[in-house]
């Protein structure tokens, strides 16, 4: 028997990792083909980074090494695949995966113990190389595979994935790995492939050459029957476009949604949703939410900028289509999510401002997320035409994996990121990062987003002046404020000199934290001190504009700001008095009012375990909103009630 060892190295989120998808699905094809099968002996899959050594150690007698590639097994794989090399010179070292480039010039010259790479869907190339090897070892005539001697032409697209064996149907996933004490594996799972988006950023198109294939209803049914069946609380939809074929993809999600509901599991499943955004995908979501696996849909738009959008070939739908298609999920009681790029050509600092402005405008858009704009090895970003044509310069850091365990981590891996382009400097990306920070954790997260609002309605001042006016203040007035925005400048800078950006503050758990939340957390330790501070960022602001609006006023609007953030507490129902009329005034911008009102909700958060609060509130809360309570949706007693017809109700003249 020739004896196949594996890698698919991956990372730890709490007590939970991934299983060895893409090796799995290798193997399957090849178990299952009887001419070759009988004839491979597939070891387990090394996948804990904290066991490389005695992977390594297990591999004296290996005959093939299989090599999962991505961005965030990298370094750990090139180092598992040299070592073993050097022990056992005439071991077949074989990669594969999206970190495989295919500008390969100098590969083979800076990885001299990879003797075979392969370009593009690898169950035919691998199966054909397998044929290979028990015959003469001949591997010239083979399609899609590249060696330091030679690159062939590609093998051609997989047109009937029924044809593929389901790693999960077989349990060829449970034979490749170690069935660990208190861990939980997760599943990684595709209905279809290919991409009909060219967008520059990403290299799901041109890794699949766009053309879309899929798999069977009765295949993907029974998948989903086997993750409940064995108890798999996550899902990772590895589709590029999830709901793009809708009347299938509703009924796979009704199916999960079955599964959930009679089973227990899956608990979660999380898709790419389709690019195009369309109501259309609602009712699949709303199965996925009726059986309790659906946080929020991802509606993104990556950037605002029409010149970017058209550089980086992203088509979004119209703003105000947009924004009319996020208030349609939330009429649907759907929660959504927006993702912006950071850093993309094109973009300028008044650019991201104004297209931040006008996400701050819209109180129908969810959640926020923005990320650095990463250049992977395959994607149309990273061509050299492209590169040189706009000016791309980028850093090599270390990996961010948000929320992901800080322990067991092995060596670091790395990224490179886009630091600056044609259209602006690594010093303007900082600010950029800046005001990005303050819209996710001030507006979107809540800790201003009321107080904000009330001075655009109020004053008819913008959100960006208003957020400038907050990073002046940081800047020259000592606060919980700015003592956070100083750790965040840090941060920043770090980050840009390729130090990377995983955040960990241990009061909040053994896990890396987005910046953005790590800030929340910290604000919302305690109510009291978060009101005072605001109030005297108020007065700064105030007499910087000759605003003069009254203390009574602006304490009840600050009150009303921190009472509908979440913070930890014991109290099933949260409730407050206050002397205005906030939710009619936020609600429909009615007149403001001097009139008593009691506002009550029910705690959207009731954990009494700190670090599990933080993680329920804003880690798995945030595209549900879990960190916020809407305004309009406060339930009310006007206490004034018994006195009304005796005393007319003052509007106030701000």
């Amino acid at each position: 028997m020739i004896k196949v060892y594996s890698s698919q190295f991956n990372f730890q989120y709490g007590d939970q990792i991934h299983f060895p998808y893409s090796v799995a699905r290798l193997a399957s094809y090849i178990k299952f083909n009887t001419d070759l099968g009988p004839n491979f002996d597939f070891k387990k899959t090394f996948i804990f980074r904290d066991d490389v050594e005695s992977y390594i150690e297990s591999c004296t007698d290996c005959d093939i090494l299989l090599c999962s590639c991505y961005v965030w097994n990298w370094e750990i794989t090139k180092y598992t695949a040299e070592k073993i090399k050097n022990k056992n010179p005439n071991c077949l070292v074989i990669m594969g995966g999206p970190q495989i480039p295919n500008h390969s010039e100098e590969f083979f010259k800076n990885h001299p113990y990879v003797d075979i790479i392969v370009h593009g869907e690898g169950e035919l190339v691998l199966s054909n190389i397998f044929k290979e090897y028990l015959n003469e070892k001949n591997f010239l005539q083979i399609k899609g595979i590249e060696t330091k001697d030679f690159k062939n032409e590609p093998e051609d697209r997989i047109k009937e994935l029924d044809t593929l064996a389901s790693p999960y149907l077989t349990n060829v996933v449970w034979d490749l790995v170690e069935k660990v004490p208190n861990v939980n594996f997760l599943a990684s799972w595709e209905t279809n492939r290919g991409c009909p988006y060219q967008c520059t950023f990403c290299d799901w198109g041109s890794l699949t050459n766009a053309r879309m294939t899929k798999w069977s209803e009765d295949v993907l049914f029974k998948e989903i029957e086997w993750f409940a069946d064995n108890k798999i609380p996550y899902v990772d939809c590895c589709d590029a476009n999830f709901g793009i074929f809708q009347k299938r993809d509703f009924k796979l999600a009704e199916k999960f949604k079955d599964e959930a509901l009679k089973k227990g599991f899956p608990e979660r499943l999380r898709p790419a949703w389709a690019k195009f955004s369309s109501e259309k995908i609602i009712p699949i979501a709303k199965q996925l939410q009726e059986g309790g696996l659906l946080r929020a849909v991802t509606l993104a738009l990556q950037s605002l900028d029409e010149t970017t959008l058209e550089i980086v070939k992203r088509d979004n739908i119209k703003f105000d289509q947009f924004s009319a298609l996020t208030q349609t999920f939330r009429d649907n009681g759907i929660p959504t999510y927006t993702e912006l790029i950071m850093g993309m050509p094109g973009e300028t600092l008044e650019s991201w401002k104004r297209g931040l402005e006008t996400l701050a405008r819209d109180t129908k858009i969810g959640s926020i997320y923005i990320y650095n704009c990463g250049i992977f090895p395959n994607a149309p970003m990273n061509e050299p035409i492209y590169r040189k044509l706009h000016e791309i310069k980028t850093e090599r850091s270390p990996i961010y994996l948000a929320h992901s365990s800080i322990h067991n981590r092995g060596m670091p891996e790395y990224e490179d990121i886009a630091v600056s382009t044609k259209s602006y400097s690594t010093d303007t990306l900082k600010e950029i990062y800046l005001y990005s920070w303050l819209i996710q954790t001030f507006h979107s997260l809540g800790i201003f987003e009321y107080v904000s609002k009330f001075y655009k309605i109020n004053n008819d001042l913008s959100y960006m002046e208003f957020y400038e006016t907050f990073l002046e203040y940081c800047r020259t007035n000592q606060s919980m404020f700015s003592e956070e925005y100083e750790k965040v400048v840090k941060y920043i800078d770090d980050g840009y000199s390729g130090k990377g950006w995983n955040y960990h503050d241990p009061q909040f758990g053994d896990i890396y934290w987005p910046i953005e939340e790590v800030t929340w957390l910290r604000f919302t330790l305690d109510k009291n001190e978060l009101l005072q501070e605001t109030k005297a960022f108020l007065e700064f602001l105030q007499k910087k504009f000759d605003y003069d609006i009254h203390d009574e006023l602006l304490n009840d609007l600050v009150k009303f700001q921190t009472f509908l953030i979440t913070t930890r507490s014991s109290e099933e129902m949260k409730s407050e008095t206050f002397s205005h009329n906030w939710k009619d005034y936020f609600t429909t911008e009615q007149n403001l009012k001097s009139v008593s009102k009691s506002y009550y909700y029910k705690n959207l958060v009731l954990e009494n375990e700190p670090i599990e609060w933080g993680f329920r509130a804003i880690w798995y809360g945030r595209g549900s909103k879990n960190y916020k309570y809407h305004h309009e949706k406060l339930f009310e007693q006007n206490l004034n009630d018994d006195i009304k017809h005796n005393e007319s109700e003052q509007i106030l003249k701000c």
